[in-house]
């Protein structure tokens, strides 16, 4: 019996490593979405950012996150997914340790956009790995929801951390801090992790890079616009140039044998509406978020790491209703009444945001409608993503899974480019008059509060257009029945 009970213990402690690495590379992954938002008006100042060129310091990460994720999941597929997750992680670290030492907003853009392509990478291989080494059951139903915890609660994790470490030390740490993980990562992985079987196929490379090159110029022109004009022959080169290259995708996928998204995912409307109200929520709430940080920290006087304690009256009551709530609701109401239930919140939110002034206190005037947009984008998010792979086919679950993802990455690149460009100018402080070369601290937070209240107000009409879509689009209360995966989503 002894020799069982010792192989018994050996196996529990090796799918424990196993577990362990994969939360960590998951954790590692979703905390360099939200990290840097808490150090940004350091970075800003540091790196001689302007206020709308900021914001590529996010979407420079999740246009290749975004866009390369589905080529991701099908070179971990070809090549093998230890061997690819391993690189992705390699890459990621390095990219990481760049970042932190940048001198230049271009050096940091650049480490941030290899970060989102190792990003793309990573996590599809691992989801795959966890679904390949834990059997059906027990041990992969708690592997799911520990998963599944680590990514609701790295956002949180992430604006408290970059606040702290912004505080104690500089904002180049919220980039150093990847460095342990992914090393220890990268030595624990060869041993832990088993490879798994490589399957013939093709790379769709050209409609990886058609869709992320095709994004990133209507997101380049975007911010340009704010820049140089809408009239600026470049900002207009940049939105023909991106219409051309997204045509140029549909055209590619249409034709390939293999394409990175079966076009056929969309004659559904209740997934095309539930892909398109998810570009549309993460836009809205991610570009409100980006201007949500500097009207705390600039604006208001907080330091970094009080800011991050601020937006937990958002990040916790998402996860709460995402977590807890939704498993409650869903039964008693259905998706269709969840989601627009979330979505009505979501507005009711976004309003309460869009009324802020020059002296609002945080409680009640930014807790209560932060509180309110937790629950409506945590009740929300369940049946979006319910609906985004629902009817499809076994052989297409994991690429449904893989446009979910893509739509929440792209959309909050976009989300972000269409917001600033609404506010525009006005809501950058460099941009009104200047006493002895510097703007006003009056002047700083009126042209905050300016930008909040005006990209809450868009992010308001976003969630209300996602509100009239899912409306149309989900008829059937109790129709969702998603496809059940081989193994698992991709990202």
């Amino acid at each position: 019996m002894a020799p069982t009970r010792q192989g018994s213990a050996a196996q529990t402690s090796a799918s424990g490593l196993t577990l362990g690495i994969i939360l960590a590379c998951q954790l590692m992954i979703v905390l360099d979405v939200t990290v840097l938002y808490t150090a940004m008006p350091h970075i800003e100042s540091a790196l001689h950012f302007t206020l709308a060129t900021l914001s590529w310091v996010q979407s420079a990460y999740t246009l290749g996150f975004g866009g390369l994720m589905l080529l991701g999941a099908r070179t971990g597929d070809i090549l093998g997914r230890r061997r690819v997750f391993i690189a992705a992680i390699a890459l990621f670290t390095l990219a990481s340790l760049a970042g932190g030492l940048a001198q230049s907003a271009e050096g940091l853009l650049i480490a941030r956009a290899v970060q989102g392509i190792a990003a793309a990478f990573a996590a599809p291989s691992t989801l795959a790995l966890m679904m390949t080494s834990f059997p059906e059951g027990h041990e992969r139903n708690r592997a799911v929801r520990l998963y599944t915890a680590v990514s609701g609660a790295g956002g949180a994790i992430g604006l408290v951390l970059g606040g702290l470490l912004t505080d104690a030390v500089s904002w180049r740490w919220v980039m150093f801090i990847n460095l342990p993980i992914g090393l220890g990562l990268l030595i624990l992985a060869p041993l832990a992790l088993r490879e798994t079987e490589r399957h013939r196929g093709r790379f769709d490379l050209a409609g990886a890079l058609t869709v992320t090159l095709g994004s990133s110029a209507l997101v380049y022109g975007l911010i340009r616009a704010v820049t140089d004009g809408w009239a600026d022959t470049l900002t207009d080169l940049s939105f023909a140039a991106g219409a051309v290259l997204l045509a140029t995708f549909f055209w590619v996928e249409r034709r390939a044998a293999q394409p990175i998204t079966p076009l056929h995912l969309f004659a559904s409307a209740e997934r095309s509406g539930a892909y398109a109200g998810r570009i549309l929520l993460i836009g809205g709430n991610l570009g409100t978020f980006f201007f949500l940080t500097q009207y705390v920290q600039t604006g208001l006087g907080y330091s970094a790491l009080n800011a991050g304690f601020a937006f937990l009256a958002l990040v916790i009551p998402q996860v709460l209703m995402s977590t807890y709530g939704v498993r409650r609701l869903l039964p008693l109401v259905g998706h269709r009444l969840l989601l627009a239930g979330g979505l009505a919140l979501a507005v009711a939110g976004m309003v309460g945001l869009s009324r802020v002034g020059v002296d609002t206190s945080y409680f009640p005037q930014l807790a209560v409608p932060l509180v309110i947009l937790g629950i409506g984008t945590g009740a929300a998010f369940v049946p979006l993503t319910t609906a985004g792979i629902s009817g499809v086919a076994p052989r297409d679950a994991g690429a449904a899974s893989g446009l979910v993802n893509t739509a929440h990455q792209l959309g909050g690149s976009l989300g972000t480019a269409v917001i600033v460009a609404i506010v525009g100018p006005v809501g950058d402080p460099a941009a009104g008059p200047l006493v002895d070369g510097v703007a006003s601290h009056l002047a700083v937070r009126s042209a905050l509060t300016h930008a909040l209240t005006v990209s809450a107000t868009a992010s308001a009409a976003f969630f209300a257009l996602a509100l009239a879509v899912a409306l149309l689009t989900m008829r059937r209360a109790g129709s969702l029945k998603p496809a059940v995966p081989s193994e698992g989503r991709a990202g």
